[in-house]
C-alpha cells in the first residue's frame, strides 16, 4: 500500500517540477520579449531621428565620425611626413613649400577652422537629441510616479476594506501625495547652492532682533 502511494506521488512531484520549469521558461521568454520590444522601439526612434537630418547635418556627422577615427590620424601622419620630407630633401627647384613650411601651416589652420565648425554643428545636434531624451525620460518618470501614487491610494482603500491597519505608517500619507517637480527643483537648487539649512542651524534672518543687535564681547 505504501509502495503504491509512493509510486503515485513520484509522477506527481515530477510533473510539478516540469510545470515549474516551464513557468520559469515562459517568464524568461516573456521578459526577453519585453526587452526586445523596448530595444526595437528605441532603435526605431533613433532611426527616425537620423532620417530627419538635413543634408548639412549628414555631412557634418560624416566628417565628425571620420575625424574621430584612427584613419584620420594615419592620413595626417603620412601627409605631414611626406610634405615636410619632400620640401626638405627634394631639389630646391622642386620645393613648393620650403622650410618653415608656411603654406602647410596655412592649410592646417584652414582645416582646423572647418573641422571645428563641423564638430560644433554635430555637437549642437547631439545636444538637442540629449535634451529630447532627457525630456522623454522626465515625462516617463513623472508618469510612473503618478501611477505609483494612484496604486498606493488603491492599495490603502483595499487595506481599509479588509480591515488592515495602515494608519500607523506616517510615511504612507507622504508617499500618497503627488510629487511637485517645482518643489524638487527648488530643493536641489538650494542644496547645490549651499543654502539648505541644517537641522538646528539658524540663518541670520531667523535670529531674533535682540540677538542681532547684541554687542559682541
Amino acid at each position: 500500500m505504501a509502495a503504491g502511494t509512493q509510486a503515485a506521488s513520484a509522477p506527481t512531484g515530477a510533473k510539478r517540477r516540469d510545470d515549474s520549469k516551464k513557468d520559469r521558461e515562459r517568464g524568461a521568454q516573456s521578459e526577453e520579449e519585453l526587452v526586445r520590444r523596448n530595444v526595437e522601439t528605441i532603435a526605431r526612434l533613433e532611426e527616425a531621428v537620423k532620417e530627419q537630418r538635413s543634408p548639412g547635418d549628414r555631412v557634418a556627422d560624416t566628417i565628425t565620425a571620420f575625424c574621430g577615427s584612427m584613419i584620420f590620424v594615419w592620413v595626417h601622419i603620412a601627409w605631414f611626413s611626406g610634405w615636410t620630407a619632400f620640401n626638405a630633401l627634394a631639389p630646391k627647384n622642386l620645393r613648393f613649400d620650403p622650410y618653415p613650411f608656411d603654406f602647410l601651416t596655412l592649410v592646417v589652420s584652414l582645416e582646423a577652422i572647418f573641422l571645428s565648425t563641423f564638430i560644433l554643428i554635430s555637437q549642437n545636434r547631439d545636444a538637442r537629441l540629449a535634451d529630447r531624451r532627457n525630456h522623454l525620460d522626465l515625462q516617463v518618470n513623472l508618469l510612473s510616479e503618478q501611477e505609483n501614487t494612484k496604486m498606493l491610494k488603491m492599495l490603502e482603500a483595499i487595506a481599509e476594506k479588509v480591515g488592515a491597519d495602515v494608519g500607523s505608517d506616517p510615511s504612507l500619507k507622504v508617499l500618497e501625495e503627488a510629487t511637485d517637480p517645482k518643489v524638487l527643483v527648488e530643493q536641489i537648487d538650494r542644496k547645490m547652492n549651499g543654502q539648505e539649512k541644517k537641522p538646528g542651524e539658524k540663518k541670520p534672518d531667523d535670529q531674533k532682533p535682540d540677538e542681532k543687535n547684541a554687542p559682541s564681547s
